[in-house]
């Protein structure tokens, strides 16, 4: 997991077209809507929205996030702190709570799909366990019967939307993919500063 103190710069998303080329590690692909109006963020009141069912996990991502969005000079806000956790998935009540709270963006993220995958380790037939049949691969390929060197990676999708609420429009998506991840709170901590960084490649970060 990165330094959770690194510096992010002021949010502003231009046009860029189309970009879904491999990005940053974890970040498997981008885009940018074109012909998007700059979207602020300086000194702006910034929610920062996570959704999964689990509220403590809502709650300390939704934290980091907005932790991120304040060092980069907005006033990031965690959304739970509008939105109470029973009402979370409540439209109308999220909706009214942001407005009258001043909200003018908002950046939401959500895991879109779990997989798994069996991976083995390729085997290299040198060495005393394959030199001989006998005193060799006997004892060692009985030994072996119960899997040998084969894992399964869980491999977690997350989304990362950044929203002009001033428009009520989409200006940046993002996708990142991590493998076999140790909890939901660093899924989360390390997609955001994955999605910084591609950001501030593209130049959709400035100060």
């Amino acid at each position: 997991m990165k330094d959770s103190t690194r510096t992010m710069a002021a949010v502003g998303v231009v046009a860029a077209g189309l970009n879904l080329a491999a990005c940053s590690p974890g970040l498997v692909s981008s885009w940018t809507a074109p012909g998007a109006a700059p979207l602020q963020m300086s000194g702006s009141k910034v929610a920062a929205v996570v959704m999964t069912p689990e509220p403590s996990s809502r709650r300390a991502a939704e934290d980091y996030l907005a932790e991120l969005l304040t060092q980069g000079g907005a006033q990031g806000i965690p959304m739970y702190t509008l939105v109470p956790d029973g009402e979370a998935d409540d439209e109308e009540a999220a909706r009214a709570a942001a407005e009258e709270a001043g909200i003018v963006g908002v950046v939401v993220m959500r895991s879109v799909r779990t997989d798994k995958e069996v991976v083995s380790t390729p085997t290299t037939y040198v060495g005393p366990a394959y030199g001989g049949y006998w005193g060799g691969y006997y004892g060692y390929g009985w030994g072996m019967t119960t899997g040998g060197d084969i894992r399964t990676d869980t491999i977690v999708f997350v989304e990362t939307l950044v929203y002009s609420l001033r428009e009520n429009r989409l200006v940046w998506a993002g996708q990142s993919k991590t493998t076999n991840p140790s909890s939901v709170d660093d899924l989360i901590e390390d997609t955001a500063d994955q999605v910084a960084d591609e950001l501030e490649r593209e130049g959709l970060l400035g100060s």
